[in-house]
């Protein structure tokens, strides 16, 4: 589950903490851009230095309120892993957004294809930006991948199918309308919450059949001690 900080009137600085547009266009939208954010944080649990996070006000431009995007998904790498209202660029120091991706739809195909591909590269200091759209039906191919390369993006070469993400040090893939995360080194994906959920019901399942079978050898034991018992007073 998302964490999220205590809900206030009034944000802690003087940028406002939402846009009025709403979270996500469809539950498959909404549901990948949390499973995204949610396996990204327990994958870079044990760093505080790395930020994850995702449908949050990123302000670019001092003094400008409505110079400001909000990225599905983002992770940036020496700010600092705790809660924040908003992301203003300028006060975190490390001159802009390491890695970001969209989820693309029908109605943020052209800002995500064009304006938001213009804006990362030129002003908010993206070093890779992924695009995936989820049902195949708004952006050609329906994944792609971009690396910086001096003041431009230059498109990320799959490897066996996947685009290799050098920041995060994982590659991307898709799974039907699922984008998953897999570490290269070991091969397997990184389980989402869901998952790591289903993992830790399945374990403490075995563990109750265990405690249930070493329970019922004691009794099994005991029964037959005490039938011991029995047959020596018997013999007496």
């Amino acid at each position: 589950m998302i964490r999220s900080s205590t809900f206030r009137t009034q944000p802690r600085n003087d940028y406002p903490t939402s846009d009025g547009k709403p979270m996500a266009e469809t539950d498959i939208h909404r549901d990948l851009m949390v499973a995204l954010i949610e396996t990204l944080k327990w994958y870079f649990a044990a760093d505080p230095s790395v930020y994850v996070s995702g449908n949050l006000l990123v302000f670019y431009e001092p003094g400008n309120r409505r110079s400001h995007i909000s990225p599905d998904v983002f992770v940036v790498a020496g700010v600092g892993n705790h809660l924040r209202e908003n992301y203003l660029l300028w006060e975190e120091g490390q001159g802009g957004l390491d890695l970001v991706i969209e989820l693309t739809s029908k109605t943020t195909k052209n800002e995500d294809i064009k304006e938001k591909h213009n804006l990362y590269v030129s002003k908010l200091g993206v070093k890779e930006y992924f695009l995936f759209d989820p049902q195949e039906e708004y952006l050609k191919p329906s994944f792609q991948g971009f690396r910086k390369r001096k003041d431009r993006f230059v498109r990320i070469k799959p490897v066996d199918g996947r685009l290799p993400s050098k920041l995060l040090g994982l590659h991307l893939e898709r799974d039907g309308t699922q984008l998953r995360l897999r570490d290269p080194e070991t091969g397997e994906r990184l389980p989402t919450l869901n998952e790591r959920a289903a993992a830790e019901r399945a374990r403490a399942e075995t563990e109750q059949a265990r405690a249930d079978r070493a329970e019922a050898e004691v009794e099994r034991l005991r029964a037959e001690l005490e039938q011991l018992r029995r047959t020596r007073r018997g013999g007496t």
